[in-house]
């Protein structure tokens, strides 16, 4: 089911946009590294990654500038994440 969330920019040098996965959204377990590998769709394009987690923000959803298409930090975007069984 889709919900939306709002983009965070992780602080750094190399810094990467997530959208935050609420926990009602989020897979029940964490895989290897505390990945697990979904479908996403963020604002109608889709593509194959996985969500991460991390222990003081919780799940995160790796967005890349070229689904982002210019949105950023501060943006509210509309996601969908399914946890992808071919991948686990």
């Amino acid at each position: 089911m889709p919900f939306d969330v709002t983009l965070v920019r992780w602080p750094g040098a190399a810094s990467w946009v997530f959208a935050p996965v609420p926990a009602e959204h989020a897979p029940d377990s964490a895989g290897a590294f505390g990945r697990v590998p979904v479908t996403a769709t963020v604002d109608g394009r889709t593509w194959s990654t996985s969500v991460w987690r991390d222990r003081r923000a919780g799940w995160l959803l790796p967005v890349p500038a070229r689904v982002r298409r210019g949105k950023d930090d501060g943006d509210v975007v509309t996601v969908d994440v399914e946890v992808d069984p071919t991948r686990l």
